[in-house]
Order: structure tokens, then sequence, then C-alpha cells
């Protein structure tokens, strides 16, 4: 089983409270959460990461348990061996590329040199097309490029499992079909589960094997185009 996620916890959007009750289990590979803003995707991103805690729940991911309220089981963000990549993208700015992804490689090291001599890094620097602006920094590259070099520090530990919280959303149209192909190759030759959150239907279409609508934080059924804004 790739996913087994029970989750609650109570939430406030905006003036509105509502209590997120999310339960997801499936053998898929690529998992899609769809629906509005506000519907609490990004708030079970967080809690399956665990940057959060929930209320109560279980979360585990590929067979492993990484979080249960009954048995007092909790793994840290670190422990949970997770590949995370967010919308800002998150990349330090006074990093070159190749120091952001090899960041993820070296704990607690904060400060390395311009270059470093590590084959996984420069693997996943040739993997993405990263390395002619391997040694630019965040602010030198296009939204594309940092995109890839998010991808490249999530993927670069061999995590269990990739989570990505509307990945493409500050793209032109044509980068984003072009990052979902891309996406949806490494994926399926990777093999690692995968769990996508957004609100764009061609998100869903290029790269979901299941959808998981999402509405005022709980599952529902819902037609295709019912849970968006």
């Amino acid at each position: 089983m790739s996913w087994d996620i029970s989750l609650r916890k109570q939430l406030r959007h905006g003036p509105e409270r509502f209590e997120l009750d999310m339960h997801i289990r499936s053998d898929a590979g690529r998992i899609v959460l769809f629906g509005p803003s506000g519907s609490g995707k990004t708030q079970t991103l967080r809690l399956i990461a665990g940057i959060g805690r929930p209320d109560a729940g279980r979360v585990v991911v590929a067979e492993q348990v990484l979080a249960d309220s009954a048995s007092g089981t909790w793994l840290t963000p670190q422990q949970r061996g997770l590949g995370c990549v967010f919308q800002d993208h998150a990349l330090f700015p006074h990093l070159s590329v190749r120091q952001n992804i090899a960041f993820a490689r070296r704990s607690g090291w904060f400060n390395p040199p311009r270059r470093i001599a590590d084959p996984v890094v420069d693997r996943w620097l040739r993997d993405f097309h990263l390395q002619a602006i391997a040694d630019h920094l965040p602010h030198q590259i296009s939204g594309g490029q940092r995109q890839r070099a998010a991808l490249a520090r999530a993927l670069v530990h061999e995590p269990r499992a990739l989570l990505l919280d509307e990945p493409f959303a500050a793209l032109d149209r044509s980068l984003r079909q072009q990052l979902r192909r891309e996406l949806k190759a490494l994926q399926t030759d990777l093999g690692l589960p995968m769990l996508l959150i957004t609100h764009d239907d061609e998100d869903v279409d290029d790269l979901a094997e299941q959808v998981v609508h999402v509405r005022a934080g709980r599952v529902v059924d819902a037609p295709r185009g019912a849970t968006t804004p």
C-alpha cells in the first residue's frame, strides 16, 4: 500500500473554521488532491510531511509508519524521508544551484565551498539539465530552472515518496506542460510514489493515476470540475 492516510485536525480559513478529516488509502503511484483554495490540501500535505501535527491520525507511506497517534509514533520531517517541493521552491538565495541540491545530502552543512565533488549531485544536475547554471544563484535563473532545482534537491536523498504543493502554479502554460511531461516520466522511471495537490484541471489530466477530490477538509465524491473554485 503506497498511501494509508487518516488525519484529523481543527483548521481555520479566514473567518471560517472547519475540521480536516482526511482518509486516503491507495496503491496508486501518482495521487492528485484536487480542490479549491482553502479546502485543506496544503494542510494535508504538511501533516503527511510532519511539518505540523494532527489532532489524531495515522500516516503510512510506502509501508512505513510515519505517524500514529494511537501508538504515539511520531517521526520528524527529517526522519520521514520524504521529498517535498512547495510553490515558492524554498531555495536558499545565497547558495548556488549545485549547493542547494547538495545541501539535502549534508546535515548541518550551511557554508559549503562553491564547487562540490559529489557524483549523486552531478547525476541530478545532469538529469534536470542544470549543468550550465550549476554555479548560478536562484535569482539568476528562470522559474523553470528553479523548479527543476527544487525537484533535484527533493530527490537527491532518495526519498520514499515525493510530495508536491502546486509546483507549476507560477509558470506559464507551455512550461507547465513541459515540466508535467518530465515529472511523469521521472516518476514512472523511479517508481516513486507521488502525491501532488492542485486546483488545475490540466495537472489532473496529465498526472493523476487517482484523483482525490477535497472540499472543506474532507474527501468528497464529485464529478470532474465540481471542486473547482
